[in-house]
C-alpha cells in the first residue's frame, strides 16, 4: 500500500496526517472494490454505491498509511539526554488497526512504559509510533512486539513494557460472535521482567489517577 506519490499534509517531526491521495493508486484500488461489490451481488450503478469504491479506496489507503512512516525516526526526532531513571508511562493510547486475516478492524488501548537509561523522548512521540505500526495490516501480537522493539532499540532504556487490550470485529461480527470478548497481549524487556517492577506497572495502568 506504500506509495511515494502520496501527499502528506501537516508533516510534524516524522509524523504525517494523510488527507490527500494519489489519484492513480485510488483509481486502481477503487476498480478492485467495484469488482468485489459486483461479485457479492450488488449493483454498483445505483445511487448509494456510485462513489463507494472510491470512498473505500481512500479509507483503505488512510488505514494503512503506516507503511510510509518510520517509527524509529519519529522517536529520534525528539530524543533528549537526561538522568531521570524512574518509570515513564503513557497509558490509554487509542489504537485502530486492521486484522490481516479478515481485513476487519480491531481497536482498543495501549499502555506503554519505559525506564530511561540516559535518554528520554517527547511523550507525544509514543502515541505516534503506536499509530505508525497500527496503521498497517496487523495481528495484535506482532503489533505489541513491534512497539516494544522499536522503543527498546531506539531509546536503549533499562526496560520497556507494552500491554494492548483490543476488541476484534472478526470475533464480534463473525466466527464465534462473542460480543464482550477483549484480547490482551503484553511484552516486557529488562527491568520489567522483574516481578516487582512489572506489578507496579500493572497497578499504575489499572489505577484511575485523574
Amino acid at each position: 500500500m506504500a506509495n511515494n506519490d502520496m501527499v502528506d499534509d501537516n508533516e510534524m517531526d516524522g509524523y504525517s496526517k494523510i488527507d490527500q491521495y494519489n489519484p492513480q493508486l485510488i483509481a486502481s484500488i477503487a476498480s478492485s472494490y467495484t469488482d468485489i461489490i459486483q461479485k457479492i451481488g450488488e449493483d454498483t450503478s445505483r445511487e448509494g454505491l456510485l462513489k463507494t469504491p472510491e470512498r473505500a479506496a481512500k479509507a483503505m489507503q488512510f488505514l494503512t498509511h503506516g507503511y510510509d512512516l518510520d517509527p524509529a525516526a519519529i522517536l529520534k526526532s525528539a530524543l533528549f539526554h537526561d538522568d531521570y531513571k524512574q518509570m515513564v508511562i503513557v497509558k490509554d493510547i487509542e489504537i485502530y488497526s486492521m486484522c490481516e486475516h479478515h481485513l476487519l478492524p480491531f481497536f482498543g488501548k495501549a499502555h506503554i512504559a519505559y525506564i530511561p537509561n540516559g535518554k528520554i523522548v517527547g511523550l507525544s512521540k509514543i502515541p505516534r509510533i503506536v499509530d505508525a505500526f497500527a496503521r498497517r495490516l496487523q495481528v495484535q501480537e506482532r503489533l505489541t512486539t513491534q512497539i516494544l522493539n522499536c522503543i527498546q532499540e531506539t531509546l536503549e532504556p533499562l526496560g520497556v513494557a507494552v500491554v494492548i487490550e483490543a476488541r476484534h470485529l472478526c470475533m464480534l461480527m463473525r466466527g464465534i460472535q462473542k460480543q464482550n470478548s477483549v484480547a490482551t497481549s503484553s511484552a516486557f524487556t529488562g527491568e520489567f521482567e522483574n516481578e516487582k517492577t512489572r506489578a507496579e506497572f500493572i497497578r499504575l495502568i489499572s489505577a484511575n489517577l485523574s
